[in-house]
């Protein structure tokens, strides 16, 4: 039933299906592994599959009165596959955003699979707790990783902690900022991992930890396929990062009362902020004086000694609007507080 739809086969033979809003993995080997899911999940011994589905607005309002669990289950039976023997990820993201990244270092493979959303419910660990869900929209992070070689269960858990650090440091590369604070985001609140080993594998190997050629393998995958499937997904990528207000918008700050006290034409200003703030001595400068914020706030650098600096970098900016946005960030964020 799924011939047609077949977009990528491991060299294991592990099948990857497409199948209108589900991507579908059938394991071409036994395999054991540890996943997030309320469908087997933590650590099991035997794993024949796994798939990672988009909700529709029908299938979430679904949800909202029946078990994620039991849904899952339902939904291997609507694949064919053994509820048994398989675990599940579920996300608002596109199955058609997917990213597919694979490393490999003499016989050791490794393949991330990826789908991400962040821009409504990227949250930063230690955030205050909030439960966010507003018509279906937020955002998942789910990474399916499929290793060619034997892990037993501990390895398997060391994996796990390196490819949640490896999706943070990809959200920091592209400066997600979180959206319940001015931190930024380390994830989202609802990100999924599932992680397989090859139990026919002979290679048993006792090390994923990031000093290991494993973990650097895990890491690497997993960074490239987080950013690539982010870009995707809400077309965030470095370069669009690379922009003034895009950086200002970490510490958000209402802006009526600016632009209503500005002395010059307010439409040659916001033109001229446009092409400004995409130049890069611009990104420069901004980035300084938030980095001087963040550190006053954590109680690195003392206030006046932050406030001091952050004037002095803002002289050297030649753009007359990104000179009088940063005068307004300044004077309420560290001037103010």
């Amino acid at each position: 039933m799924y011939s047609d739809r077949l977009i990528f086969k491991t060299s294991l033979g592990d099948e990857f299906f497409y199948l209108k809003d589900t991507i579908l993995i059938k394991f071409g080997v036994n395999r054991n592994g540890i996943s997030t899911s309320e469908l087997n999940g933590g650590s099991h011994d035997l794993y024949k599959s796994v798939f990672n589905q988009h909700l529709s607005q029908d299938k979430i309002d679904y949800l909202e009165n029946h078990d994620v669990g039991q849904y899952l289950i339902n939904e291997c039976e609507n694949l064919d596959i053994d509820f048994n023997y398989s675990t599940g990820l579920i996300t608002l993201a596109e199955m058609k955003n997917v990213s597919i990244v694979v490393k490999e270092y003499k016989s050791i493979e490794v393949i991330a699979v990826t789908t991400a959303g962040v821009r409504t419910n990227a949250v930063c660990a230690g955030d205050e707790a909030a439960y966010y869900e507003e018509n279906g929209s937020f955002g998942t992070i789910n990474t399916i990783i499929l290793i060619n070689s034997h892990l037993n269960h501990d390895v398997l858990a060391h994996a796990l902690m390196v490819a949640i650090e490896a999706k943070t440091v990809a959200l920091n590369d592209l400066k997600i900022p979180s959206q319940y604070s001015n931190n930024y985001a380390t994830g989202t609140g609802t990100d999924g991992v599932c992680i397989f080993s090859n139990l026919e594998s002979d290679n048993n190997l006792k090390n994923a930890d990031k000093h290991s050629k494993l973990g650097e393998l895990i890491g690497k995958c997993v960074i490239e396929s987080v950013e690539k499937a982010i870009g995707k997904q809400v077309w965030i990528t470095r370069k669009s990062q690379s922009n003034v207000l895009v950086r200002l918008n970490r510490y958000s700050l209402g802006i009526d009362e600016f632009y209503n006290n500005l002395d010059c034409n307010k439409l040659e200003f916001l033109k001229q902020l446009q092409i400004d703030s995409k130049k890069q001595e611009n990104v420069a400068i901004t980035t300084s004086i938030l980095n001087l914020i963040d550190e006053m706030n954590l109680g690195l650098i003392e206030k006046q000694n932050a406030y001091d600096l952050a004037l002095k970098i803002k002289e050297e900016c030649d753009s007359y609007p990104v000179k009088k946005l940063l005068d307004y960030w300044i004077n309420y964020f560290i001037h103010s507080h």
